[in-house]
């Protein structure tokens, strides 16, 4: 049940070292009324993590380089990463083996949405788009008409859909994300690639039950250590879901690489879906070459 580190991981959910927290998750505290998510968190989540490591990092540093650092550090070999500033388009640009472009969208845009992601797919190549429900002003369910547009357009360009899914860790409401409203996307939608990030909770066995009902549903570990990834979906993983479970992080946001690959040798993975996990599931997601 050894992890195979060294298999050249593909990590689904990276980012580079902010050197202003606040302006960078503005958009989310705005939309927050608690005292400590306006006055007090950087980001708007840490009252959920114990260390964050965007904090620690040397902000005169140049964030790709940090990254990139971190990156050959522990063994990943690719990140998917946001293009939607000039870092991202940077470290596409600069280092096209390392990153994978995509492009964070809001419904609230309408066909300015649209025309975003067939911008940035004839661009940048981009093979998948990221939404955040509860984080979009006003905010979008999954199952919205507003959403509809963008899974439209990429089921017709041929690229995947990461959407945040369960109860978000900043203080907003978490209806939009109710995993129960993927069923309709799916049904609607049957060949719309569907990657779910940070966790599903509380409602893992539901996920679990919908990837087996949808072939082109799955669920990445955005977001959570290890040692806290739902049973439900290690289960899964270890049974019938070997191929719908993908490896995501959270650096630097909220986890440090080296606390994850720490922690990763104590998952109950079978050795069979190590592989699987770490690289091939996202590479086929991704249309990444999987050697």
């Amino acid at each position: 049940m050894t992890p195979p580190l060294d298999i050249g991981i593909i990590d689904t959910m990276i980012g580079f070292p902010a050197r202003n927290m606040r302006k960078q998750y503005a958009f989310i505290t705005k939309q927050t009324h608690d005292r400590e998510s306006k006055e007090d968190f950087e980001f708007p989540v840490e009252y959920m993590f114990k260390d964050v490591p965007d904090k620690k990092l040397d902000k005169d540093a140049d964030p790709l380089d940090v990254t990139l650092r971190e990156m050959d550090l522990w063994g990943v070999e690719k990140g998917v990463i946001g293009i939607n500033g000039d870092i991202g388009e940077r470290a596409v640009r600069e280092h096209p083996d390392r990153f994978v472009p995509q492009l964070a969208v809001d419904p609230n845009d309408g066909m300015d949405a649209v025309r975003a992601i067939v911008n940035a797919h004839d661009t940048w190549g981009i093979s998948s788009i990221g939404v955040f429900p509860a984080g979009t002003f006003p905010q979008v369910p999954i199952n919205d008409k507003k959403m509809y547009p963008l899974y439209a357009k990429c089921v017709e360009l041929g690229i995947a859909v990461f959407c945040c899914a369960g109860i978000p860790g900043p203080r907003l409401r978490f209806a939009c994300q109710h995993v129960e409203l993927i069923d309709e996307v799916c049904y609607d939608f049957p060949e719309l690639v569907f990657v779910t990030r940070h966790g599903c909770e509380p409602w893992a066995d539901l996920a679990v039950k919908l990837m087996l009902k949808w072939p082109n549903l799955y669920y990445s570990t955005s977001a959570f250590a290890p040692r806290y990834y739902p049973k439900a979906i290690i289960d899964y993983a270890n049974t019938r879901g070997a191929d719908k479970i993908i490896y995501a992080g959270y650096f630097p946001m909220g986890l440090s690489l080296e606390r994850i690959m720490g922690e990763l040798p104590g998952v109950q993975f079978k050795d069979e879906v190590w592989p699987k996990f770490l690289r091939h599931n996202a590479a086929k997601v991704l249309g990444l070459p999987t050697g």
